[in-house]
């Protein structure tokens, strides 16, 4: 008999309200609820009601510090947060994962096949395949599942609704057939290897990582196959702002090659200063072969690695002001990475399309707002989606109102940092 009723049972009964309290804060327990139990119900819809199945949640990640540091071996400052995309999920016997995610085709992968298949660049299957592609050959163990999904990760958003995704599909299988042992730095760094391999996008490891170890972390990425993950004591719902994210309705999906560009031109500097990665290399260095350096890459390429080595080197000084609880300090520091990525890394707007500037408009909005009060920055990769703010709660209600009065009704969101990465709910 399956446990199906079983699960709807406990759902309906709060048998799951302090993982939910945990998860999304208290006044979201019961919205939460109702939106597992429809997830449950839509799976039955889907699959019937015969299989065991296992309920999951991966969540989406702020970036807090570094911007586009990662990729370069740097450091980074980030937290998971209370949007996710969760899944009911049951094993089955005949080796292909089955994914029905809300708004979106069912991805079917056969598992007897996890070669790359370049025609699903930059397609969810492609991140399945990927995943399981890895962790065949790490030696863990793999399987068929059946699972429906639903997100509130908002999608081009800068909140890594990609990484989520792979998060959790690292996750179910680590669950499901390997009794969880599977630590979240290893899904971290498999999601990263789908991503990058299978999905056709050379993306850092923040993302991944901040996704699956979940709370408020510091990452050194000096060695990658070895990050050094440190938790930081901070408690930013006592502090006296809010994290307000605004989605200015800017789309990623067009933009892989400006993501690109960072890389490959951060790359072509470290290259010529004989190093693999800029974290290799240091301010004095870079300032004695500008004029070579400028010949060669252009200014822009220069630009970005100037970023680079300070965005860097202010996230040990945002660390330590958060454990010195000393957030004037800290929200100073989040200003100036601000101005740093627009005026040097330059990944505000899209170089061939500059009518369409949503993001400097927005942070525009926030300056005027906050002033010499909050703090506010281009969250995640840039060239749309979001930005980050720290607005004290007496300035929630009219900064809300100022964006919302531009971007649209719903797109300022006030979130907090979840304590924990991905999990299976019913373990």
């Amino acid at each position: 008999m399956s446990n199906t009723q079983a699960i709807l049972s406990q759902l309906q009964g709060g048998a799951f309200d302090t993982t939910f309290k945990k998860l999304y804060g208290e006044d979201a327990v019961t919205h939460q609820r109702g939106r597992y139990i429809n997830a449950v119900n839509q799976y039955v819809s889907l699959y019937g009601d015969q299989d065991d199945i296992y309920l999951f949640s991966a969540p989406g990640r702020t970036e807090i510090g570094g911007n586009h540091t990662d990729h370069n071996h740097g450091c980074v400052l980030a937290g998971s947060v209370n949007l996710d995309v969760i899944a009911v999920v049951s094993p089955t016997a005949d080796h292909t994962i089955r994914i029905k995610s809300e708004g979106y085709p069912e991805d079917i992968i056969d598992l007897s096949d996890l070669s790359v298949q370049e025609a699903d660049y930059n397609r969810s299957g492609a991140l399945i395949r990927g995943v399981a592609d890895r962790f065949t050959q790490l030696q863990f163990a793999i399987g068929g599942f059946r699972a429906y999904t639903t997100s509130n990760v908002l999608k081009g958003s800068g909140l890594s609704s990609s990484a989520a995704f792979e998060v959790l599909v690292g996750t179910i299988l680590s669950h499901v057939y390997n009794h969880g042992v599977v630590d979240p730095v290893e899904i971290a760094k498999i999601a990263q290897y789908a991503e990058n391999v299978h999905f056709g996008k050379p993306s850092g490891l923040m993302d991944q990582m901040a996704s699956s170890v979940g709370g408020i972390i510091t990452i050194d990425f000096a060695d990658t196959a070895n990050p050094v993950i440190r938790s930081v004591p901070f408690d930013f719902a006592q502090s006296g702002y809010a994290l307000c994210i605004v989605d200015v309705g800017g789309d990623h999906a067009d933009l892989t090659h400006e993501y690109a560009a960072i890389t490959t031109e951060m790359r072509a500097v470290s290259n010529d200063l004989g190093v693999n990665f800029l974290r290799e290399t240091d301010y004095e260095t870079l300032l004695n072969n500008i004029p070579a350096l400028r010949k060669k890459h252009g200014d822009r390429a220069v630009l970005r690695a100037l970023h680079f080595i300070g965005d860097n080197d202010r996230v040990a000084k945002e660390v330590a002001a958060l454990e010195n609880n000393d957030f004037d300090t800290f929200r100073k520091l989040i200003i100036e990475s601000g101005h740093s990525s627009f005026e040097y890394l330059q990944n505000i707007y899209a170089g061939d399309n500059v009518r369409q500037q949503d993001i400097s408009l927005a942070l525009a909005l926030a300056q005027r707002v906050l002033a010499d009060k909050g703090a506010w920055r281009v969250h995640g990769g840039g060239f749309g989606g979001t930005t980050q703010n720290f607005v004290p709660l007496d300035l929630v209600e009219e900064f809300k109102n100022t964006m919302e009065s531009v971007f649209g009704e719903n797109s300022c969101h006030t979130l907090f940092i979840r304590p924990c990465g991905g999990v299976c709910i019913t373990k």
